[in-house]
């Protein structure tokens, strides 16, 4: 058919809606077979959706709007892409048949002369191309808190899209304009501020709406049914994080040149925590209508920060994975979350979670369990603090661990018991590392 529909492809069976961020190429605009169209944001990620034929454009969808897997939003006019095609260019003028030499030729009068076809200048295209320098979510975020307009950076991804190693280079060099080689390249110039936001004005009454992103409305839901559906209840201790410290500290520099990459305080506890949960399966168990599912693996979520919200990926074996396959897989997770790129299998699944509010200055919290799991770990900021060691004052590197859990399946005294098993293996890293 010379018209064909694109629908929002089935996503997984948990996503049932999405909503229609943005779309990349203009309506009425020539589109090539897998060129990028539009941005679709689901309960767990931004996803890019591409032309399945060559042809014209033709909006159906509005940005913002909400749509069911399977909705109609473009449709391409196949007809259009062969319309577009340039067909062979006719001669200007038939060539004129060389005289006869009975009769000497007669000088053609300037009217009549055939002047030599000129070079027809190339079609100007009919729109232009959003998805050339057109950055990604998480680039976008970069370009604006570094100042740097998307125009002066060149992408280097997909059809000319600013991607985020792109914009974090941008960033850093604080210019990423060409300078043309006619010219001197001239002092290179912080790029422009942003501009700053609208000085509020006394007794000022105004106000705006906005509406919830559909991830946002998804952690929304969660949250409530967490509080809803589950006996929550949150125990507290506090950990010293000396010995954790020193061990960072002496083996960081080898951990660095043998692995490649830094020995952070999340997979040391990521790796206690498998640990202690393999040790009590309540902890590691769900429910499931009257039943409760034991797991004999620990499967940890990451809560992980985005543009768009808090996401929880993951690490699926981590009784079995060892410190520098843990920060590998940290690292991946989290480039992935802040660009929008995590799959489905990605970010299904978990045992239990851990949250870090520490990295924004949090000294307690209460977390909210992450359904269907039954507990979730709160680490927090690390304070030097006086505290009694041996009958003596000292100031020590102080951490408050906060365990939030589901009191239908596990009691106080396990939590407790829990927690003190964490404190024991996070202040004597050696013994985690012995598996004692």
């Amino acid at each position: 058919m010379p018209v064909i529909e694109l629908k929002i492809p089935n996503l997984g069976e948990s996503i049932s809606n999405v909503t229609f961020s943005k779309w990349l190429k203009p309506d009425g605009s020539t589109v090539v077979m897998d060129e990028l169209l539009c941005e679709i944001e689901t309960e767990k990620a931004n996803q890019e959706l591409s032309a399945d034929s060559a042809g014209k454009l033709i909006w159906v969808a509005k940005e913002g709007e909400d749509l069911p897997v399977g909705a109609l939003f473009a449709k391409i006019d196949t007809d259009a892409a062969d319309a577009s095609t340039p067909a062979p260019a006719a001669p200007a003028a038939t060539p004129e048949a060389p005289p006869t030499p009975e009769a000497p030729p007669t000088p053609a009068a300037p009217a009549t002369s055939v002047a030599p076809p000129t070079p027809a200048a190339p079609a100007a295209p009919a729109t232009a191309n959003y998805a050339t320098g057109h950055p990604s979510p998480a680039a976008s975020k970069i370009l604006t808190e570094a100042g740097v307009p998307p125009s002066e950076v060149s992408g280097s991804g997909r059809d000319g899209r600013i991607t985020k190693e792109d914009a974090q280079k941008a960033a850093e060099n604080k210019s990423a304009v060409p300078v043309a080689p006619t010219a001197p390249a001239a002092p290179a110039t912080p790029p422009p501020a942003p501009k700053p936001a609208a000085p509020t004005v006394a007794f000022s009454r105004n106000e705006r709406r906005e509406k919830l992103s559909r991830m946002r409305r998804t952690i929304a839901k969660r949250l409530v049914s967490a509080k809803n559906n589950t006996a929550m209840l949150t125990t507290f201790n506090e950990v010293d994080m000396t010995g954790v410290m020193e061990l960072r500290e002496k083996y960081q520099e080898a951990f660095v040149k043998k692995y490649g990459i830094k020995l952070g305080f999340m997979s040391i506890f990521a790796k206690a925590c498998a640990k202690v949960l393999l040790e009590m399966p309540d902890v590691n168990a769900s429910i499931d209508g009257d039943d409760v599912i034991y797991h004999d693996f620990a499967d940890i979520s990451i809560a992980i920060s985005t543009p768009n919200g808090l996401v929880v990926p993951p690490l699926r074996n981590v009784e079995s994975l060892k410190f520098s396959d843990i920060e590998f897989k940290l690292k991946e997770l989290a480039g992935k979350a802040r660009d929008g790129k995590l799959t489905l299998d990605e970010m299904t699944g978990g045992t239990f979670t851990i949250t870090n509010g520490g990295i924004f200055g949090s000294l307690m919290s209460t977390p909210i369990i992450n359904e269907p799991q039954s507990a979730i770990l709160g680490m927090h900021a690390i304070k030097d603090r006086p505290v009694a060691v041996n009958g003596q004052v000292v100031v020590r590197p102080m951490m408050y661990l906060a365990l939030s859990y589901d009191h239908r399946i596990i009691d106080g005294s396990t939590s407790v018991t829990f927690l003190v098993k964490l404190k024991t293996l996070i202040e004597d890293p050696v013994s985690l590392l012995l598996d004692l």
